[in-house]
């Protein structure tokens, strides 16, 4: 099975309309990246989804330099 490559949090931009927030790994760096031209506006659990994206990420990088 093969590690998830790109993870995705929900968010709101500043009109309050629904967004993602994408975290993927791109030439061995975490790349954010966020509503384009917006903010993103993030309810606690949605900062605990981006910090675990975050994390998983970073994880899935260290088993990519194992390989």
């Amino acid at each position: 099975m093969a590690a998830q490559e790109e993870w995705s949090v929900s968010c709101r931009d500043l009109a309050g309309r629904k967004r993602d927030v994408t975290v993927f790994i791109s030439s061995g760096r975490v790349v954010v990246v966020a509503p384009p031209g917006e903010a993103a506006v993030l309810e606690p659990l949605d900062v605990g989804r981006l910090r675990a994206a975050l994390r998983d990420t970073v994880v899935a990088m260290g088993h990519k330099s194992r390989r």
